[in-house]
C-alpha cells in the first residue's frame, strides 16, 4: 500500500505533470497555468 502511495504521489505532483505536459507538446506557459491551477484546486485536497 505504501509503494502505490508513493507511485500514486509522483504521478500527482505538479511538477511531473508540467513536465509531462511540456514533453507532449504543449506550451510552457500553457502547461504552467495548467498545474498552478491543478495545484491549487485539485493537489492540494489530495494531500490533505
Amino acid at each position: 500500500m505504501r509503494t502505490l502511495h508513493r507511485h500514486l504521489q509522483h504521478l500527482l505532483n505538479p511538477l511531473h505533470l508540467y513536465c509531462r505536459l511540456v514533453q507532449a507538446g504543449l506550451a510552457q506557459p500553457v502547461a504552467r497555468r495548467l498545474c498552478l491551477v491543478y495545484e491549487r484546486t485539485v493537489y492540494r485536497h489530495l494531500l490533505a
